[in-house]
């Protein structure tokens, strides 16, 4: 945490252990409750070399020699917790799979929590140790942050951003602007997953679904499919407007049409009747345990093998193809036809990422 935060006449601060079961103003203070919270909190979930000298950043060393990979995101969701994550995961994961994206193998991560006064305790714990499990599983350490509370009303609990650090290994070069014409458009799931469930656990559905969130750091599946596959080209996880907005984005980077097909599309019986139901479509709901792959046609099958093994990727499959053309997506409908897929105008489902 930063020295503002903890450090008092060039320390940190001793702080008595206490059991305060709400947050309130002066957690936010940068004094004595600043502490307190720290110490009793964030920092025996944390606990790492970088973090315990209390300094304004942390400081490691990176033996490699090469590219590095910066990230920064930040999260807000209604509820707080939802089946199969909470805020938590969502921002060790996002951040995890925004560096990953680009071929990095994330190492570091720093987080800054804005907490509304009134927050139960027991609910920033939840999300402390639901952080501290997803950076364990993706391999990454928290090695700074900061802590600040909103008056009552100013917050919906909590909002968490965070920063992420990650190497480049020598030789990968993966962007959105990377596809290129013949090249085989790999999807590592189901659609929809976390944006049904969100809105589910918010009580906005008219009946009830029993499906989890896909939230998941999906580093270790990036890895195995490099190491698969030398061709490919870009990586990206649909989050925030979906697999349609991700794919429109590549296609202008690119310059390309990217070909979809509809009934290649996998999709959980309850997402599709869900979106049935409210007239959405599941190309724009987020996602945030997925990723789709575009490579070089010669290393689809290895590429699409090293998902399917992976615990992310059971339903991993093609759903397309990338041809020469405008800048745009295409969708080969189950009818016959084919349809514009644009981008996302405006917000189908708030705050859920």
């Amino acid at each position: 945490m930063s020295a503002d935060s903890i450090k008092m006449e060039g320390s940190v601060c001793p702080v008595p252990l206490q059991h305060e079961q709400k947050i309130v103003v002066g957690h936010g203070s940068g004094g004595r409750m600043t502490a307190r919270l720290i110490a009793q909190r964030f920092l025996p979930a944390f606990d790492n070399e970088a973090l315990a000298k209390g300094d304004d950043a942390g400081v490691v060393e990176l033996a490699e020699a090469g590219r590095i990979a910066v990230s920064t995101d930040a999260h807000i969701v209604v509820p707080l917790f939802f089946p199969g994550g909470d805020i938590g995961s969502l921002a060790v994961c996002g951040t995890v799979n925004d560096l990953a994206m680009v071929g990095a193998q994330p190492r570091w991560l720093t987080a800054s929590f804005i907490l509304e006064e009134g927050l139960a305790m027991t609910s920033l714990e939840a999300v402390i140790a639901s952080m501290q499990a997803a950076a364990r599983e993706a391999g990454v350490t928290i090695i700074a942050g900061d802590t600040k509370v909103a008056e009552h009303g100013k917050v919906d609990g909590m909002f968490i951003s965070t920063a992420g650090v990650g190497w480049v290994p020598p030789g990968r070069c993966i962007s959105g602007a990377g596809a290129q014409p013949g090249d085989v458009v790999l999807l590592s799931g189901t659609l929809g997953d976390h944006g049904i469930a969100v809105l589910a656990a918010r009580g906005d559905l008219e009946f009830e679904v029993e499906l989890e969130s896909d939230i998941a750091p999906l580093n270790s599946m990036v890895e195995a499919i490099l190491a698969a596959a030398s061709g490919v080209h870009v990586l990206r996880d649909p989050t925030r407007g979906g697999l349609a907005t991700t794919l429109n984005e590549i296609a202008f980077q690119s310059g390309v049409t990217i070909r979809l097909k509809e009934n290649e599309l996998p999709l959980r019986p309850a997402v599709s009747a869900a979106c049935e139901m409210l007239g959405f479509d599941p190309l724009y709901v987020a996602n945030e345990g997925k990723l789709t792959a575009i490579v070089a046609p010669e290393d689809a099958e290895q590429a699409l093998a090293a998902m399917q093994h992976s615990p992310y990727g059971s339903d991993a499959c093609v759903i397309g193809q990338v041809e020469e053309g405008p800048a745009q997506v295409v969708m080969e409908t189950v009818i016959g036809g084919t349809r514009i897929v644009d981008v996302l105008a405006g917000e189908m489902l708030p705050r859920i990422c």
